[in-house]
């Protein structure tokens, strides 16, 4: 009878070894993939790693962009002056550009030796800056748009006959179907991360725009979600939500807030049928929603002819928008929208104002008025209106 206990106890110590043993070696997931079909555990991060970066978040984020070049040269320190002197307090700094590059040098043994540049020649001495001065790190990471990836693993992006598609601008996508892509994107954020970024940025979160209209005459694979149900337009939405919730599982152990940025106009809608943006999954999964609302970029969207010229009005509509979509959440994100500091010339006579002190603040107190309080600003060349008052309007 005794040896027989004790052979039911072994059994079931080796039986609690071995489960044990499979859960460690398991990847962390949090959440249920559309493609899974079923439920994942909700294991605790193994980990945590520190940075030894110090840093406090906000009373509420106001930031600019910059860009690889500007950080790592010497209108840096004028940006940094300019933010430390205003009621500014945070960067967006790129870390993956447009093109696909990485802005500061990797160790050669790297996987991503060969698409880092030297940018940014010193990032330690850039964050020690940040740091001093307390200004808001986030790390700009462009995902699906990507003209490195693309060119050298062509089955990671669209084919168009023997080619690799590019827009009209000349740049290329990867593929947000395949896992692959997902996992590039998400160790070069994990990267940044280790650098003392308090949050990572995800832009181009996407596929290409009017992929509605060429997504039969394309090449490419469809992974996991071609035996999915549903028409291309939900496997676009599935596939760009997906991404968005696998990379904050990912980012989880390293104690990092993760944005996305959106196009403005996926509030107004129930999604973009094209690019596989749907508002509201995606906010589902993040910490920090910033649509891009830039005037400029607008139709004759909510009853405005024309948005350039009337910037308060056109924010001020947007924000009730996405006020009530974020209203439908449980657990909402931050919004921080993208604000417009630049003029747009290109959109003719008569169409466009050029935009200074007052468009700026007219922006700012559209986002005020509407109870949103953090917001970033945009200027491709990092040349940004002075004496802007960030808090005009601030109830």
């Amino acid at each position: 009878m005794i040896v027989a206990i004790m052979a039911v106890l072994f059994c079931m110590a080796s039986i609690t070894v071995a489960a044990e043993t499979q859960l460690s070696m398991q990847p962390l997931k949090v959440r249920e993939l559309s493609v899974a079909g079923k439920t994942l555990p909700n294991v605790m991060p193994r980990f945590v790693y520190d940075s030894g970066r110090d840093f406090k978040y906000p009373d509420a984020v106001r930031g600019i962009y910059v860009t690889g070049h500007t950080a790592g040269g010497t209108r840096f320190d004028q940006l940094v002056d300019m933010v430390d002197s205003t009621d500014l307090n945070a960067m967006v700094i790129d870390i993956k550009d447009d093109w696909g590059d990485i802005t500061y040098k990797l160790p050669k043994d790297s996987p991503y030796a060969n698409i880092s540049q030297d940018y940014i020649k010193d990032p330690q001495k850039m964050m020690d800056t940040l740091e001093e001065k307390q200004i808001y790190p986030i790390a700009r990471i462009v995902v699906f748009k990507d003209s490195k990836l693309s060119k050298a693993k062509p089955e990671l992006s669209f084919k168009d006959g023997n080619e690799v598609w590019a827009n009209g601008r000349k740049e290329s996508f990867v593929n947000p179907f395949m896992k692959e892509v997902w996992d590039y994107n998400v160790n070069i954020a994990i990267e940044a991360a280790k650098l003392g970024f308090q949050e990572i940025q995800f832009d181009y979160v996407r596929f290409p725009e009017g992929f509605e209209n060429r997504d039969e005459s394309l090449t490419y694979s469809m992974g996991e979600y071609a035996d999915m149900d549903g028409d291309n337009i939900q496997k676009r939405v599935h596939a760009v939500t997906d991404f968005v919730a696998y990379a904050k599982e990912k980012l989880a152990p390293y104690n990092v807030k993760v944005s996305v940025d959106i196009f403005g106009y996926t509030a107004t809608l129930p999604e973009a049928p094209g690019i596989g943006q749907n508002f509201n999954k995606i906010s589902e999964n993040v910490d920090v929603i910033s649509s891009m609302i830039y005037p400029s970029h607008w139709t004759s969207y909510f009853g405005i002819a024309k948005p350039d010229i009337e910037p308060y009005k056109l924010v001020k509509e947007y924000a009730k928008v996405e006020n009530a979509k974020l209203g439908e959440l449980e657990n909402a994100p931050i919004s921080r929208p993208w604000l417009q500091d630049f003029t747009a010339s290109y959109l003719g006579s008569g169409n466009y104002q050029v935009y200074g002190k007052k468009q700026v603040e007219d922006q700012i107190r559209g986002l005020y008025d509407e109870g949103i309080n953090e917001f970033l600003l945009w200027n491709a060349a990092n040349t940004y209106t002075e004496n802007v008052n960030y808090k005009v309007g601030k109830k």
